[in-house]
């Protein structure tokens, strides 16, 4: 069921969409060359905790994973590039790595993501991050009142085959407020003029996300971690936005 939020309930969403990217930025600033993925989790959680907010990961446990999630931070590198297990891993100078974060506060959800190189950067991933967030910025660009669904979706698709990538459609981005999954799904790809007509309270998180040579995955032995199906590096940008009589609002921007 589609819940429409109103302009008060949307800005209690943006306090908690501040909160999530500034936990993306500072984890992001400690990822560096001979840093352990434990140590990157360890400081997302002492930030949840020192706030007050609930991750929205912990005890996850929906359909397609082997839960309960027991992490509160995504974080996945190189071909790895959704629902990422932090794991004893060390980064390496050219790592690419992706976080994903969504929390509560008070009641209200905001999910984000991006992408990152550590240390030195390989131009083509470089790009391949680029693409997704040019993606990213042309679906919520997309998401004005009297628009459909569809042109979100087709919006986002078109970028990322523009760049040259394939695009996998088996997860994509979705509804989201009280809880981190509502009602609709937004895929990556899809037609203009098709599906669910946008309304001014439609919250949603758009996620593009791509790899270098496929948009064929595979799932680790974790039950978890999403990778490429051909072993090439992936990259993930993602915001919560709010449909409003003034355009699309980006709920997940860190503070200034």
């Amino acid at each position: 069921m589609l819940e429409l939020k109103s302009p008060a309930e949307i800005e209690r969403m943006r306090i908690t969409g501040t909160f999530v990217a500034d936990v993306l930025v500072a984890v992001g600033e400690r990822a560096k060359p001979g840093v352990n993925l434990l140590e990157l989790e360890q400081h997302a959680r002492t930030m949840i905790d020192a706030r007050g907010a609930v991750s929205c990961y912990w005890d996850y446990a929906p359909s397609f994973g082997r839960g309960p999630f027991r992490n509160v931070i995504c974080l996945s590198v190189n071909d790895a590039v959704l629902h990422g297990l932090p794991f004893d891993y060390t980064l390496r100078d050219g790592d690419l790595l992706s976080l994903d974060l969504a929390v509560s506060i008070d009641g209200w959800v905001a999910d984000s993501a991006r992408s990152l190189i550590v240390g030195t950067a390989d131009p083509a991933d470089a790009r391949l991050i680029d693409a997704t967030e040019v993606a990213l910025a042309a679906g919520i660009a997309a998401a004005t009142p009297g628009n459909k669904l569809g042109d979100i979706s087709c919006a986002i698709g078109s970028v990322c085959t523009d760049y040259g990538y394939s695009v996998n459609t088996q997860f994509g981005g979705h509804g989201l407020g009280r809880t981190m999954h509502e009602d609709p799904h937004v895929s990556n790809s899809g037609r203009p003029n098709r599906g669910l007509t946008l309304r001014p309270g439609m919250t949603l998180a758009l996620e593009p996300w791509l790899a270098q040579t496929t948009d064929r995955i595979v799932f680790d032995d974790d039950g978890w971690t999403i990778r490429s199906a051909d072993g090439s590096r992936t990259a993930h940008s993602e915001h919560t936005i709010a449909v409003t009589d003034d355009g699309p609002t980006v709920l997940t921007l860190p503070t200034a």
